[in-house]
């Protein structure tokens, strides 16, 4: 995305600004009318909502004198001035602590003093203060956080009960709704702001699990961490990035819907980390070509494209091919949508996950695992095949049988199996699918593949069944592979 419209994380810092905020225009009569004033609502919660002030102190490098002659005469006016300022190397004048300080916004969920924020607001931070509507400043401690989601939960200690606020269902929320935004925006606590839910299920692509809901209620820098509120006083979403070419609002908000924040939080809370489900397979999207070779009808679901020798998905029989349309009784529209419903299901759940293999749609269980940080997918391991070595000519593609001079020439992994492409026509669709020489047909159609020959007769008998694309698992020279559908007419 061009930089003068990329997505800006609201890193809390101070600026002096005004907002001016125009009046709600009336709707259509049939349409439910716009609300006279926000002011009930906003007394009603702005007590529960918190500035968040973050300070990092991080030791200061030591600086070193401009490379001066020995014995010139600045030599020494230049070392008083650095020791002057504690920046001098000298035993005696140690350089000082540099402290970074960010300001951002919270909320609290819980009387006994849980605070929910930003996890890009607190960083790093070794001392966090959380600052409530009546001045009263409390420090607070982290019992977890998540970079994926962004989020973070705190703790204060309270010699009473804090004004809490609750969540609310994020999922009922439809384009067009009211909500309310209350936080920090440039250092000005309590302020508030309202709008609509422009959109939902937006990818920003910042993360994983990307589900944001997108506002035109003012959030700026600052707000980071905020609550969005619906017209209930429930927090449906948290406020976390803008789009913005200037660093101000636009009218373009994302929050965190409360449908993928809780579980998090909930997490957080109960073991200071995030316990993820894991189904330990790699998946690819179907378009259009994938969807009619797999006879889906039409393009939906997650294409398994690998599957993890040690993962989940395995031993309960899911393989290479099987399109997932359905997980925990949950519609897999694409395969943006799969991670975050198999994240947020509890590791050890059994599940029962849909899939369409072949055409024909079954069940399989799969109970899950939990998916650890830094985890790298295995590749899929091939199954030994003979390959003779005629070369023969299809859908652009020059194949050859797998030699020892090919496995050389391309630097192939020793186990891949297959049909080399030893070129590829620059005017073919394959070449448009961005197939390259080197790469190894493993299968057509979902079947195994050992030499030009069955190449080329799975694809006349394609042909001869009237079918319009042919499904090619590829793999690269280090064995990862994919699915591309390509045009046989």
């Amino acid at each position: 995305m061009p930089s003068q419209r990329r997505i800006n994380r609201l890193a809390a810092s101070f600026f002096a600004v005004v907002t001016f905020v125009a009046a709600a225009m009336p709707l259509p009569a049939l349409a439910r009318s716009a609300p006279e004033s926000f002011a009930d609502l906003a007394e009603e919660v702005t007590g529960a909502v918190v500035n968040i002030s973050a300070s990092t102190t991080v030791e200061a490098r030591n600086r070193t004198l401009p490379q001066l002659p020995p014995g010139t005469p600045f030599e020494d006016l230049f070392e008083e001035f650095f020791n002057r300022r504690g920046q001098g190397n000298g035993d005696n004048t140690p350089p000082r602590p540099r402290s970074s300080n960010s300001l951002g916004s919270g909320f609290v969920i819980d009387p006994s003093g849980i605070v929910v924020t930003n996890n890009h607001v607190i960083g790093d931070a070794n001392d966090i203060s959380v600052i409530f509507s009546d001045g009263t400043r409390l420090k607070a401690e982290i019992v977890g956080k998540d970079s994926k989601v962004d989020l973070a939960v705190l703790r204060v200690k309270s010699d009473k009960p804090l004004k809490a606020v609750k969540f609310g269902d994020s999922d009922a929320l439809r384009p067009g709704d009211w909500v309310m935004a209350i936080g920090n925006p440039f250092g000005l606590g309590g302020s508030v702001t309202a709008g609509i839910v422009s959109a939902r299920g937006r990818n920003i692509e910042s993360g994983p699990y990307d589900n944001y809901i997108q506002t035109d209620a003012a959030i700026n820098k600052g707000n980071s961490g905020g609550p969005l509120f619906n017209m209930n006083g429930e927090v449906i979403g948290i406020n976390t990035a803008i789009l913005s070419p200037t660093g101000g609002s636009v009218g373009i908000g994302f929050a965190v819907p409360a449908s993928t924040a809780v579980p998090i939080i909930d997490q957080l809370r109960e073991f200071g980390e995030t316990r993820r489900g894991w189904l330990g397979v790699r998946i690819q999207n179907v378009d259009d070509a994938t969807a009619e070779a797999l006879s889906l009808g039409s393009a939906r679901g997650a294409l398994i494209a690998g599957v993890d020798e040690k993962g989940p998905a395995k031993p309960a029989g899911l393989d290479v091919g099987d399109v997932i349309v359905k997980f925990d009784h949950k519609d897999v529209k694409d395969s943006r949508d799969l991670p975050r419903i198999v994240a947020s299901t509890p590791v050890g759940k059994e599940v029962d996950v849909t899939i369409v293999r072949k055409g024909q749609e079954m069940t399989k269980k799969v109970t899950l695992g939990r998916l650890e940080d830094g985890e790298k997918q295995a590749s899929l391991q091939q199954p030994p095949a003979e390959a003779p070595t005629v070369t023969r000519q299809a859908l652009g593609l020059s194949m050859s049988g797998m030699t020892d001079e090919l496995r050389r020439r391309f630097s192939l992994k020793d186990d891949l199996k297959g049909v080399v492409i030893t070129r590829v026509d620059p005017n073919s669709s394959a070449s448009d699918k961005r197939i390259q020489a080197g790469e190894v047909i493993v299968e057509v159609n979902q079947e195994p593949v050992a030499s030009p020959a069955d190449v080329t007769k799975k694809i006349d008998d394609l042909k001869a069944q009237g079918r319009k694309s042919a499904l090619l698992l590829v793999a690269n020279p280090q064995g990862e592979v994919r699915f591309v559908a390509l045009s046989i007419e």
